[in-house]
């Protein structure tokens, strides 16, 4: 492990992020303080120096090339004109968030043991006091110290070799440092656990699979709860006038095959919300019981206040991988809504608790199953906006895509894949990461605007191929998303027109952001290697 310091940094260009700035983060929007722009996770943002009428006057200012080839995935922090990402795996990088000039490198050799399923990635980083917050592949949490990037302490959370990960951005809250363990494809046993971010001691730990004895081990066949999956891959939300913290948790295991895991199979598939002091679970919903289309649940949990039905409500908006459209009391977890935003052929629907109706005869099978959405589900861990200005929910969706679903036997071995069969598109083109003329029968990316109290939509926003990208709103009605075919674009987010688009040369798999910094407004993104920032034209 070693840093290399490659320029300094002054001291008015770092300070210290307490608490209490991360919860009223958007009293200084010109910073980029959590991996959502704020713990209630709208990726919302209200600079407004960039809006509809000049957007097109939008320009590169700089790029950030990584050497890595690996997928670019992570969300930038920014604090005070100080940049903070990471480049795959686990490089940290702080940048001079005006010019690009590197300030320091921090290198970690993750072990040779570490098999993260699905690409060595990491999503970003957390920040409190001047200290930064990092996940591993091999399953350690780092902290370093933000203006030299410097290693503080280092924790392992999980055994690498078991198939454990850490690939999301970290979420601080009060004292504590907050992740969960990736790897639900090689059967371990997912959980979520908070360290003291002064010293790295644990404080607290919750298994997303109930052991014997708790309450929903009986929702699970015999052992099967030992090597079950339900992993967590993505950064969740807190609500601070509540004190709870709310996490989406993966599929269970084997993925495809689940004759021998009987139940729902508690708490994959599922939103846990938890006691941010203590780890104790106050409520849980569970959006797929029973998975076998590793229909993983861990998208954000998106926090807003609305009025519901003439009265005040505090509701979380959830677009699922299974195909549907949630709204929850994030205070009880009572089901509100729920509707369909994609093509869905594996249920015919919610019934009135929120739970799918399941049809037989799409179950995956050894002959294999045709089933809408596919694996990558309609949409999956990207992060979706809530607008409060226009009052809109925008999601980045998959259409018109399907997988045949194959169920095979397998055993459980410690460190080795554990999922029981495997999907195939029935579209040949469908097996790349990025095809051009792909058709509408081939499946399509698209930008959807929802109104989360009635789920109608209400507009969209097609792309040419599929897209990795999350979606980010600001107060000047401008929505910024990218997709697989290379194109960052800005939408009005009122009614979906195209406004402006960039080359960025490689598929758009991360979340946007928007800082400022000498009163000037940027807009970042990660795309194929490298970290584009643009600003309006001087």
């Amino acid at each position: 492990m070693k840093c290399l310091l490659l320029a300094l940094m002054t001291p008015l260009l770092w300070s210290q992020v307490t608490f209490d700035r991360i919860l009223n983060a958007d009293k200084e929007p010109q910073n980029w303080l959590t991996y959502s722009g704020t713990t209630l996770s709208q990726r919302h943002s209200l600079l407004t120096q960039i809006g509809p009428a000049n957007v097109k006057n939008l320009e590169l200012q700089w790029v950030f090339q990584a050497q890595s080839l690996e997928k670019f995935e992570a969300t930038p922090l920014v604090v005070n004109g100080v940049l903070y990402t990471v480049q795959a795996p686990n490089d940290v990088v702080a940048i001079d968030a005006e010019t690009g000039r590197i300030f320091w490198v921090y290198q970690y050799p993750a072990s040779p043991e570490a098999r993260p399923c699905c690409g060595r990635v990491n999503r970003g980083l957390a920040i409190l006091g001047d200290t930064l917050f990092m996940g591993t592949i091999d399953g350690h949490l780092i902290a370093l110290d933000s203006k030299s990037g410097h290693p503080i302490w280092n924790v392992t959370v999980a055994k690498a070799d078991a198939g454990y990960a850490l690939t999301h951005a970290p979420l601080v809250i009060k004292d504590k440092v907050i992740v969960g363990t990736a790897g639900g494809e090689f059967g371990i046993r997912g959980f979520l656990a908070a360290y003291d971010a002064r010293t790295g001691k644990e404080a607290w730990k919750f298994y997303t699979i109930p052991g014997p004895g708790e309450p929903g081990h009986e929702t699970w066949a015999g052992d099967s709860w030992m090597h079950g999956g339900a992993s967590i891959w993505v950064t969740g939300s807190y609500d601070p006038q509540l004190n709870l913290t709310y996490w989406g948790i993966g599929n269970p295991g084997p993925d495809w095959n689940s004759d021998s895991r009987g139940g729902a199979n508690l708490y994959s598939d599922s939103v846990v919300a938890l006691d941010a002091d203590t780890g104790k679970l106050k409520w849980y919903f569970q959006f797929s019981p029973h998975d076998d289309y590793d229909y993983d649940s861990v998208q954000v949990p998106v926090l807003a206040d609305m009025d519901w039905k003439g009265k005040p409500r505090r509701v979380m908006l959830w677009a699922n991988r299974n195909g549907f459209y949630y709204v929850l009391d994030r205070t009880t977890g009572e089901f509100l809504t729920g509707k369909p935003f994609a093509k869905v052929t594996w249920t015919t629907g919610l019934d009135d608790s929120g739970h799918p109706v399941r049809i037989p005869e799409a179950n995956p099978s050894r002959e294999g199953t045709l089933v809408y959405p596919g694996v990558q589900g309609a949409t999956n861990w990207f992060s979706p906006s809530y607008s409060p200005h226009t009052g809109l929910f925008y999601i980045d969706t998959w259409e018109n895509y399907s997988s045949i679903f194959n169920k095979l036997p397998g055993d459980f071995v410690e460190g080795r894949r554990y999922t029981g069969g495997a999907p195939r598109s029935p579209v040949p083109s469908l097996r790349g990461t990025q095809v051009i003329n792909r058709t509408e029968e081939e499946g399509y990316g698209v930008v959807r605007a929802f109104d989360p109290k009635t789920g109608v939509r209400k507009w969209e926003f097609k792309m040419s191929d599929v897209t990795g990208s999350g979606v980010l709103t600001t107060a000047s009605d401008l929505l910024f998303a990218g997709g697989r075919e290379g194109y960052f674009w800005a939408l009005d987010a009122r009614t979906g027109a195209e406004l402006w688009r960039a080359s960025v040369g490689g598929p758009v798999d991360s979340g946007p952001m928007t800082y400022a910094v000498n009163g000037r407004q940027y807009v970042a993104v990660s795309a194929g290697n490298s970290l584009f920032t643009f600003a309006l034209r001087q």
